[in-house]
């Protein structure tokens, strides 16, 4: 099992799910909906001086499935490259 973590602007939030449903990956999760950091980007804090706020998204899933589930978010990056959007990918155990 691998524990896939999305970071990304909200918004491509819409698309992105979108891209995982098409190639029909990321069917459970867990949804942070409003996320606030420093990454390279640069701030989403929510407030009048960074206004921007991230996302993050988990799947608990096989490595076949995070795989795809990087490649569909690749090809959205590709689609927004000035949106921040970060996949990691961390084994279980």
């Amino acid at each position: 099992m691998i524990r896939v973590e999305v970071i990304a602007n909200r918004s491509i939030e819409e698309d992105l799910l979108e891209a995982f449903g098409n190639v029909g990956v990321a069917r459970q999760y867990t949804l942070y909906p409003v996320v606030h950091g420093v990454g390279s980007s640069g701030p989403r804090m929510g407030d009048a001086i960074w206004p921007e706020e991230n996302f993050a998204l988990v799947v608990w899933c096989e490595e076949d499935e995070a795989r795809i589930i990087m490649e569909a978010a690749m090809k959205v990056k590709a689609r927004f490259p000035d949106e921040g959007l970060k996949v990691f990918g961390v084994p279980a155990g």
